[in-house]
């Protein structure tokens, strides 16, 4: 038998393992790379890529559950940016809460998460039987919690992380060393086109 699944309403210590690019699953990044740390997204794009509101996002990092790691408030016109580990994690959120897992279960979920880097989380598999949340991170540990009658759902961490690769790329995100902010496609034919615009002679 394998290892018992890790029951998130357990606090555990984790030592926190130093992942490289050739532990990340492959095909999980278009380019097999991990996601820039210095490249975040606006709230607005947060909560629209995440399908959360404004009122969830704000509630959320006022009360610590998911804060942004990027960039936070700084006062009056200071904008928050949210890296993709941020907002995987808002996506996860978002999908326990509607299958009805109460949010202080979730917290310690997301505990657990925070602690660990965007190529560990590609590893882990998330399983709810309603109440409590499960993280496994071995075929055995998935076979033990069903036979064990506990994982009503579940949530495969790479598969949230592959769609969210997927949608991310659409949206215009910002460098927090104030370094050249990555543009969306749409933005770049607009660049395009206005360019040509201006070189048109009559």
């Amino acid at each position: 038998m394998g290892d018992q699944p890790k029951d998130a309403n357990v606090r555990e210590d984790i030592n926190a393992e130093v992942i490289s690019a050739e532990d990340i699953q492959p095909g999980l990044f278009p380019d097999d790379s991990v996601p820039d740390d210095l490249v975040g997204y606006r709230v607005p794009i947060a909560c629209q890529i995440a399908g959360i509101t404004y009122r969830q996002l704000d509630y959320w990092a006022r009360t610590s559950l998911v804060v942004p790691s990027i960039r936070g408030a700084a006062g009056s016109g200071s904008q928050r940016l949210y890296s993709f580990k941020d907002i995987l994690v808002l996506k996860i959120v978002k999908r326990l809460l509607d299958t009805g897992i109460s949010l202080q279960n979730i917290r310690v979920a997301v505990d657990h998460l925070r602690k660990r880097g965007v190529g560990d989380l590609a590893k882990i598999t998330l399983f709810s039987d309603g109440t409590t949340v499960y993280e496994c991170t071995s075929p055995e540990e998935v076979v033990d919690l069903l036979q064990g009658g506990q994982g009503v759902f579940g949530i495969a961490v790479s598969g949230a992380m592959r769609e969210l690769t997927g949608t991310i790329a659409d949206f215009p995100a910002e460098r927090a060393d104030g370094g050249e902010s990555e543009q969306s496609p749409e933005d770049e034919l607009a660049s395009r086109r206005k360019n040509r615009a201006n070189r048109k002679i009559g």
